[in-house]
């Protein structure tokens, strides 16, 4: 449910005051200064979102270090990523004018090894460790959602006063920013909403229609003070999960008065396209309101197989997207499906193995086969193919093939498989990953194909986790 990750450790506890001294002097005038040391690097560089989503790359020099000077920023909380031993990892900072930030990551220990320091670190571990706190509240807030929704209420109305409380004394001790404020003030009242919002789906006790029926007459209350067009909180997590539940909910709740269901089916035509009509109405900032739209498009054409209802769903969500590119990208997925019907061939794209040797795919398809695809972007792909192994123990007769989706970056791909042992006879990657993840309509990144033995579609789009996944494998093998 969070999007951002708990990182503290006090014993990693800074860099060297020499520099310190050294980076602090470079913020001189209305600058930002943000750096650090990567121990372990796993690539050469660091990637840096503005809050905007505009992007820097930053080279590691020699000592595994980097360093960027931002003149006259846009104040706000950037995102930074880079290549870590569970994939590619990010975290946030809070940058603000003459902030000078550094922090120190070990990619084998990524969130345990975070330190920052320097100017600006005070109003970053506040929020780190609110974050972590965060964390540590998903499981007791999941126990307390079993209770009745009154005794829930009062549980959680004592999370939001302690965390007030430590905000209030924290700033009778600091001097704290009007930006810094509204952060940990949303993050704390935003996660509180999230908890009521989720409480209809998390609780196992009845179905979703008897549970928010039943709720106390103001347990939503709150929902008159939500501002939906807080663009610039889009991309932090608590604000943008609060979101996408709360118009789950609104969705279902208008979806049960005109249907007989009785629980949530995120399948469900009706109730995803009243979810568009919410967004398109609640909300005006068009960053936000596309953000959200085309999470809902393909969220629903990931869940939904049926691709008689992708084209009602295209139609409402091209209405009402002002983002080209997502009008594309959703277009695109969609068609790609519909060509990837059971009995098709595959389409012919090319692969790079281990070697360096280029194949078609299907060339590799000689009998019958799963393709699983992985990214280093997604820490799903351990799993996946861990999965494989299980899997081919069980049904030996069946290839699995794993293809790594990333943008060409041969050189971290063969570090993974190394790192992870991978059998490397059946580990790809594809020459045009772009073209690749269109044509085979790849998202979510844990879809799985089934091929069968002369290199036919059987199912395009299904999943190595569901529990009907070995029918499906030994309905391949009686083919």
């Amino acid at each position: 449910m969070r999007f951002i990750k708990p990182f503290y450790t006090i014993a990693l506890c800074a860099i060297t005051l020499y520099s310190c001294k050294k980076d602090t002097d470079k913020n001189s005038g209305d600058t930002v200064f943000f750096g650090g040391e990567v121990i372990n690097p796993l690539s050469d560089f660091v990637i840096l979102y503005n809050p905007n989503q505009a992007i820097d790359t930053i080279p590691l020099n020699d000592n595994n270090r980097f360093e960027l000077t931002i003149p006259e920023p846009e104040q706000g909380l950037y995102t930074f990523k880079l290549q870590a031993s569970d994939g590619m990892e990010y975290q946030t900072v809070l940058l603000e004018s003459q902030d000078s930030v550094l922090c120190r990551i070990n990619t084998m220990e990524f969130d345990e090894s975070l330190v920052f320091t320097g100017t600006g670190a005070k109003k970053n571990n506040y929020l780190i460790n609110l974050f972590l706190e965060n964390e540590k509240e998903d499981k007791t807030v999941l126990g307390f959602s079993q209770l009745p929704a009154a005794e829930f209420e009062k549980k959680i109305d004592s999370i939001r006063s302690k965390k007030q409380k430590t905000l209030d004394s924290f700033s009778s001790k600091n001097t704290t920013s009007e930006l810094f404020n509204d952060l940990v003030k949303t993050n704390i009242d935003y996660n509180y909403y999230l908890s009521k919002e989720v409480y209809p789906f998390v609780n196992y006790t009845s179905t979703e229609r008897n549970i928010i029926q039943t709720l106390p007459k103001n347990f939503y209350k709150f929902r008159s003070k939500v501002d939906y067009n807080k663009n610039n909180l889009v991309n932090f997590a608590p604000y943008y999960s609060f979101l996408v539940h709360h118009l789950e909910n609104i969705a279902l709740t208008e979806h049960f008065k005109t249907s007989t269901d009785s629980t949530f089916n995120k399948k469900s035509l009706d109730y995803n396209l009243i979810k568009l009509e919410l967004i398109d109405s609640l909300i005006s900032n068009d960053s936000i309101k596309n953000s959200l739209l085309i999470r809902a498009a393909v969220g629903f054409i990931s869940n939904n197989k049926d691709v008689a209802d992708y084209d009602a769903l295209l139609e409402s969500f091209t209405e009402k997207s002002s983002n080209p590119n997502h009008k594309e990208y959703v277009s695109n997925i969609i068609n790609s499906l519909k060509n990837l019907k059971p009995g098709n061939k595959l389409p012919n794209l090319t692969l790079v193995d281990i070697n360096n040797i280029e194949v078609s795919l299907n060339k590799v398809i000689k009998k019958p086969t799963v393709l699983y695809f992985w990214s280093s972007s997604h820490k799903t792909h351990i799993n996946s193919h861990a999965k494989a192994r299980e899997l081919k123990i069980k049904y030996p007769e069946i290839n699995f093939i794993a293809i790594n989706t990333d943008k060409s970056n041969e050189s971290v791909w063969k570090n993974i498989v190394k790192q992870y042992h991978y059998a490397t006879t059946n580990e790809f990657i594809f020459k045009h990953p772009k073209e690749a993840k269109h044509r085979l309509a790849i998202y979510p990144i844990n879809k799985v194909m089934i091929i069968n033995k002369n290199g036919n579609i059987v199912n395009a789009h299904t999943n190595m986790f569901s529990i009907h996944f070995e029918e499906q494998l030994l309905s391949l093998l009686n083919q």
